[in-house]
């Protein structure tokens, strides 16, 4: 089937006491920690990587400050593995490492890698039950705090290109790499799928902002609820929220964004559309709303009035 989900991210980091206390807090397993690396896992065992001294293999970072510097996806197979690689090293450089990645970058200049699939053997727990008149799944048991969020997986990256060439820079993935897009939208960009993902997307190549840089991860929890609590545990340990929360309109997952130290943001999202190919690739004139509905409060219009 070829790629199955985000493997691995790699960021090139200045401060990695900060960085690391940053994605300890947001729930990721701690894996390793030297002088100048740590590594976190997720719940089904991908790979976040902080780097201060990024290895030779990477390309430049695209943009100044810390950044991510390569995505490594997940292959099923070994003969697909080869097969992929084969389509990119057609006329791009691939540096295999000891551990078995392939890497190349793509167009815009982002580090790009293949790897086999991990099985970590995590199986997640039923979601909550919910209760509506009508449809009652929860009798005779009171709802509590879900505790320590824990995202289940990185679910997909969004990252910035420049709009010359962002025709070239989607087909890269389409063409090379097999993505599928789901959502063009003309104005602003490209919302894709892997082959052996079900999520509207794994990848959104941006070209809105015009230039080349990380915008979000995103991880997926379990629920609305650990959107909620996740984000008032970063606030409440120092971080800064970047969005209010909110259902989106593209994905219609629900989500909540934090600044990263690491650069960009990080984002809980839960509740993504799932789609298959019939849903086809739905072209955009125009850009949608950004969401369906976010956050408000009276003090919104309070504020608006002074």
């Amino acid at each position: 089937m070829g790629i199955q989900r985000i493997e691995s991210t790699t960021f090139g980091v200045d401060d990695l006491d900060e960085c690391a206390r940053f994605f300890d807090d947001f729930g990721l397993t701690p894996a390793e920690r030297t002088a100048d690396r740590a590594v976190f896992t997720t719940l089904v065992g991908q790979t976040l990587v902080l780097e201060t001294d990024p290895p030779p293999h990477l390309p430049p970072p695209v943009e100044p400050g810390p950044t991510i510097r390569e995505v490594v996806w997940g292959v099923d197979t070994p003969a697909e593995l080869d097969r992929l690689t084969a389509a990119v090293a057609a006329d791009r450089e691939v540096v295999e490492t000891a551990d078995g990645v392939r890497h190349f970058s793509d167009l815009s200049g982002f580090g790009v890698g293949l790897a086999l699939v991990r099985d970590s053997g995590f199986r997640p727990a039923e979601a909550r039950p919910g209760n509506t008149a009508g449809n009652v799944a929860r009798w005779n048991r009171a709802l509590t705090s879900v505790g320590r969020v824990r995202p289940l997986r990185m679910c997909h990256v969004a990252l910035n290109i420049a709009k010359a060439g962002k025709d070239e820079a989607n087909a890269f993935y389409t063409d090379r790499l097999e993505f599928t897009p789901r959502d063009v939208v003309k104005p602003m960009g490209t919302f894709m799928q892997c082959e052996g993902d079900d999520d509207q997307h794994n990848l959104l190549l941006c070209h809105r902002p015009d230039k080349t840089g990380h915008n979000h991860v995103s991880f997926e929890v379990p629920g609305f609820d650990d959107v909620i609590e996740g984000g008032n545990a970063m606030i409440e340990r120092g971080w800064r929220e970047a969005r209010r929360l909110g259902r989106h309109t593209v994905g219609s997952n629900v989500f909540r964004f934090i600044h990263a130290p690491s650069g960009g943001r990080v984002e809980l999202a839960a509740d993504m559309d799932r789609v298959d190919d019939s849903y086809g690739t739905r072209v955009h004139e125009t850009t949608p709303p950004h969401h369906i509905w976010a956050l408000r409060t009276n003090r919104d219009s309070e504020s608006a009035q002074q």
